[in-house]
């Protein structure tokens, strides 16, 4: 049976900043909040959202950064918020609370940018593939679509490994580009439009629209 989503929406955002982001320390499932500076990103972005979409829905990772984001979301949408662990950021196990360059120099076996999709399937210690994460992601936004009525628009609110997996999906590249040729600060809003036609990725990774002026963090998570 076909899916009738009639042109619906769904509007994909990052958390906002937490203190992990400024210091560049891998978070996976940490349990981190928010910063000063998130809070108003997240708020801002509660804002743009009421502006520029009709949100009926918000989803969101239920991990401590995107909960807090999704809340001060919710306030300015004025809609429920359903939390699905699907949309988690990969877990790195014992390596969470490192920073990139601990990781990433001293276990090369988990750099993607240099050995390509080898350590897309290698699983740290007490964590996730890149492989395994990518499929749930996957899965994640397979249910979603599946529940969407035609012409809703929904808000997601994810983590920046998900939005890399998931839009780089979208747009038929393989995970090594989706990963490494893309950027998404925190707060940023990317909106994919469901056609007839399939999936229609017509916006990415876009901050401009924040108030604050923040300066969004250089990390993925």
């Amino acid at each position: 049976m076909e899916l009738d989503t009639g042109d619906a929406t769904v509007v994909l955002a990052r958390h906002g900043e937490t203190q992990w982001n400024r210091e560049r320390r891998i978070q996976g499932w940490a349990p981190t909040s928010l910063t000063d500076t998130g809070r108003e990103q997240a708020t801002a972005l509660g804002r743009h959202l009421t502006d520029a979409y009709d949100v009926g829905r918000v989803v969101a990772s239920d991990l401590r950064r995107t909960r807090e984001t999704a809340r001060l979301v919710a306030r300015h949408v004025d809609c429920p918020v359903d939390y699905d662990r699907d949309w988690r950021e990969r877990s790195f196990g014992v390596y969470q609370g490192l920073s990139y360059e601990e990781v990433f120099e001293r276990h090369p076996e988990f750099a993607v940018h240099e050995i390509g999709i080898e350590a897309a399937r290698t699983e740290p210690e007490g964590g996730e593939s890149l492989l395994a994460a990518r499929e749930r992601v996957l899965d994640a936004w397979t249910r979603l679509v599946a529940a969407l009525d035609g012409g809703e628009t929904v808000a997601v609110v994810t983590h920046g490994g998900p939005l890399y997996v998931l839009l780089g999906h979208l747009r038929g590249q393989d995970l090594v580009t989706a990963l490494t040729e893309h950027d998404q600060g925190n707060c940023a809003v990317s909106t994919v439009r469901l056609t007839d036609d399939g999936p229609v990725v017509v916006c990415d990774g876009d901050t401009d629209y924040r108030e604050s002026g923040a300066t969004a963090a250089g990390s993925s998570e």
